[in-house]
């Protein structure tokens, strides 16, 4: 009797969340997304609203497919979105929901930026790569880049940055453009470098599934890590410590990244109508170094 006279509980309201990515099968999105569901789960556990994460993703490498997309989750009704645009340098799609007062955080950098967004300072942890194969006396540096040119101007600065240090210019002829992310990729975009006419003691590629692939090449060509040529690439994920020579890496703290990306979503859900100006938080990377460019110690 006592219990039928006990009022329900209040049910909490609901706030849906969104995460837009462009690849599934990526270690450091998996990562992220694991980060932005924790922090999911703990708001709920201990704050005002039930909130849920849901992912959407692969969106097409194509920011008219990604806007559909978007557009559809809007529609849906979703509070907020996490998003990994197709594109550093193509974000016209996303601007227009930031005017509109639509609660929407990118995981890279907006470079004039006019939308919220969380994400490594990529420029930084590039010229900590090559400053790092620079003081190890390497003066030739081969890289490696993905797939869209336009995706890694932020990189390809911050090494322009660490060569200027060494008094040493941009050489775009050591500069090769892999043809997507994956380790077959950055196999025979090494193979390319390594057959010109001038070939690099170090290499630094833009992510680590490239590096090793750019691994992959050097054993099979019977070229010694690091004592022939030395890599090292970005990310740090989890296959890089366990290769046949462990890879050195630029840290990304994806999952710290993301929960504060979370936070800013949540942030600009609660101010309503009137968003607050745009920020850009960039995290500062540490390098993580391993016998792939220092070789085995002791």
């Amino acid at each position: 009797l006592l219990a039928a006279c006990t009022p329900a509980a209040t049910p909490r309201p609901k706030l849906t969340l969104a995460w837009v990515t462009k690849s599934l099968g990526n270690p450091v999105f998996d990562h992220g997304y694991r980060g932005a569901r924790q922090k999911a789960e703990e708001l709920s556990a201990s704050g005002p609203y039930e909130v849920e994460l849901i992912a959407v993703g692969p969106t097409a490498a194509d920011a008219v497919e990604q806007a559909r997309v978007l557009d559809d989750l809007i529609a849906r009704q979703v509070d907020g979105i996490l998003v990994y645009p197709t594109s550093h340098r193509q974000l016209d799609h996303l601007r227009p929901l930031r005017k509109a007062n639509y609660p929407l955080v990118l995981l890279i950098s907006d470079p004039e930026a006019t939308i919220d967004a969380v994400c490594m300072d990529e420029t930084r942890g590039a010229y900590k790569a090559t400053k790092h194969l620079l003081e190890l006396g390497h003066r030739t540096i081969g890289v490696i880049n993905g797939a869209n040119p336009l995706g890694h101007l932020d990189k390809r600065e911050g090494h322009r940055q660490g060569l200027a240090e060494g008094v040493l210019e941009l050489d775009l002829s050591l500069h090769a453009v892999a043809r997507g992310h994956s380790p077959e990729s950055g196999y025979w975009a090494v193979d390319a470098l390594m057959n010109g006419e001038n070939k690099p003691t170090a290499i630094f590629a833009s992510n680590d599934s490239l590096a090793l692939g750019a691994l992959r090449w050097c054993q099979k060509h019977k070229l010694r890590v690091p004592e022939d040529i030395a890599i090292i690439g970005m990310d740090n994920i989890e296959f890089g410590e366990y290769a046949t020579v462990p890879l050195s890496s630029v840290n990304y703290a994806v999952e710290t990244v993301t929960r504060m990306a979370v936070d800013r979503l949540m942030r600009l859900i609660s101010a309503g109508d009137q968003l607050p100006a745009p920020r850009v938080t960039q995290i500062d990377p540490d390098l993580v170094i391993r016998e792939s460019t220092i070789g085995a110690m002791g």
